[in-house]
């Protein structure tokens, strides 16, 4: 899915499972799948979102990681 603006990168996630624990595998995939931003993304395609708060959320990100980039700087 490329060439298209906003276009979402798949990226396959995998989880062994060792010796029958699923409890632990389901405990690394919800960690590798929060991490990877894909609840976040979920949430936002649920309802529909203006492009005014797109700007202003997609605003509020850049400067959010601007702080933290300019924090680990110091």
């Amino acid at each position: 899915m490329t060439g298209k603006k906003g276009a979402m990168h798949l990226k396959e996630i995998t989880v062994k499972v060792i010796d029958n624990d699923v409890e632990k595998a389901m405990k690394i995939l919800k960690k590798k799948i929060q991490n990877d931003g894909l609840f976040k993304r979920l949430k936002l395609k649920k309802n529909f979102e203006k492009p005014s708060q797109y700007r202003r959320r997609k605003m509020r990100e850049a400067m959010r990681r601007q702080r933290i980039a300019a924090s680990r700087r110091k």
